[in-house]
């Protein structure tokens, strides 16, 4: 997960305030809180080593690869070690600070704005709920698209059947603190075909592993 981008001038802590708190501070617990109330964000877990599940991630990572939203680092990293030619962007300093000691090799950007290698990459990952960024999964599929190599992939986790596909307010809480709303997006695995499909691209595989789900999405021919 990366820090919102872009947050309505409302009460509240900013958001990216409280995930840089979570990142610094390992014994800080952080939530989300949307439409189904409030949930855990596994920033200790994020922290560390690869988890169950992301090696659906790393071995279809073959080529030059970018991760996006990439936090403290964990799938950089673990790629770089690998062999694997890995950036990782993140709007949150904190974040990556934490992934460039981790050993990856990443830079504080936003997804929306200018981009290294734009058009070049091969693979594009978007874990963690970072399909969620902006609150508009279209437009960064689109934007995704935009930066893939010719026949490149994008590898994004969604959420499990039944999920809905919706964008909302959300807010993070920490420590007794709770942010402005920014909005936010979830993607369930019966929803992306058709998201993907709006905006150029065609599923082409999904795969469920230790509770997770990630659908990979192509350009699709002329399109």
């Amino acid at each position: 997960m990366t820090a919102p981008a872009v947050e309505p001038a409302t009460g509240g802590v900013p958001a990216g305030h409280l995930y840089e708190l979570a990142l610094r501070v390992p014994a800080a617990r952080l939530w989300a809180r949307g439409p189904d109330g409030r949930r855990p964000v596994p920033v200790d877990l994020w922290r560390g080593e690869p988890v169950p599940g992301d090696e659906v991630l790393l071995c279809a990572c073959q080529g030059p690869t970018l991760d996006v939203g990439c936090g403290p680092g964990r799938l950089a990293a673990a790629l770089t070690r690998r062999g694997v030619p890995a950036l990782g962007i993140d709007i949150t300093a904190g974040a990556v600070t934490l992934a460039r000691r981790a050993g990856a090799r990443a830079l504080r950007l936003d997804v929306f704005g200018p981009v290294p290698d734009t058009g070049r990459w091969q693979e594009i990952i978007l874990a963690d709920g970072n399909i969620g960024i902006g609150g508009d999964p279209g437009r960064l599929l689109r934007r995704a698209r935009a930066l893939l190599a010719g026949r490149g992939r994008i590898l994004a986790e969604v959420e499990g059947p039944g999920r809905p596909t919706r964008v909302y307010p959300a807010r993070l809480e920490v420590a007794g603190l709770t942010s402005a709303p920014f909005r936010w997006a979830t993607v369930g695995v019966d929803g992306i075909g058709p998201l993907g499909a709006s905006v150029g691209l065609r599923v082409t595989a999904v795969t469920a592993r230790a509770g997770r789900y990630f659908a990979v999405l192509e350009p699709r021919a002329g399109a």
